[in-house]
């Protein structure tokens, strides 16, 4: 059970390389559509964004000595459990970005804003959670911290990255209930935030 975890926690490791690629490069490469002005910003979402990379940079600084054992030492069932939950959580994240890029379209921004003519997305991803590119960041930060990270560090990590989100989606619920009312607060009241199923 041992060698099986340790193997697997290895392949675990090689595939989340490109896993970042990949999630990255659907921000990076997606097709880029005219260009709208804003209308609105929520600047304070800058302080969330530097919450959340460095939550990112943590899971990836403090990794676990011997470098991939198991994220609790000597439970290698759990481990390979863990890191098969951590493949999931990176799929799932791919789609879940891909999806949301797709549906913003010309709206999609790092920072929190509104534009000329904006529309309020409740449809595919976004009926399934309100903020779904911050859900597949936090995806692939667990993801990462399950396969690499120690157990304190996977623990901070996660409680910033949490903080980080609440302050961007706070700002973002602002300006969305700010420009559309009712719709956007009978949207809130029906699609959770971040988690499928939950209100959170």
């Amino acid at each position: 059970m041992q060698q099986l975890s340790h193997y697997y926690t290895i392949v675990a490791f090689a595939l989340l390389i490109p896993a970042w690629v990949v999630f990255l490069g659907v921000f990076v490469v997606r097709r880029k559509p005219a260009a709208a002005p804003d209308s609105k910003r929520a600047p304070q979402s800058f302080i969330g964004i530097a919450l959340q990379a460095v939550a990112v940079g943590v899971v990836w600084t403090f990794y676990r000595v011997p470098f991939l054992s198991p994220i609790v030492e000597g439970q290698y069932l759990a481990n390979i459990v863990l890191v098969t939950l951590a493949i999931l959580l990176e799929v799932g994240a791919i789609w879940f970005a891909h999806s949301a890029v797709k549906e913003l379209g010309k709206q999609f921004a790092l920072q929190a804003r509104l534009i000329e003519g904006h529309e309020l997305i409740t449809t595919g991803v976004y009926g399934i959670v309100r903020h779904p590119i911050y859900t597949a960041f936090f995806a692939m930060t667990l993801a990462t911290g399950l396969i690499v990270s120690h157990w304190i560090a996977l623990a901070v990590a996660a409680c910033l990255f949490i903080i980080g989100t609440q302050i961007r989606t706070a700002s973002e619920d602002r300006l969305l209930s700010e420009a559309f009312g009712n719709e956007f607060r009978s949207w809130k009241e029906e699609v959770p935030a971040l988690v499928p199923f939950l209100k959170l």
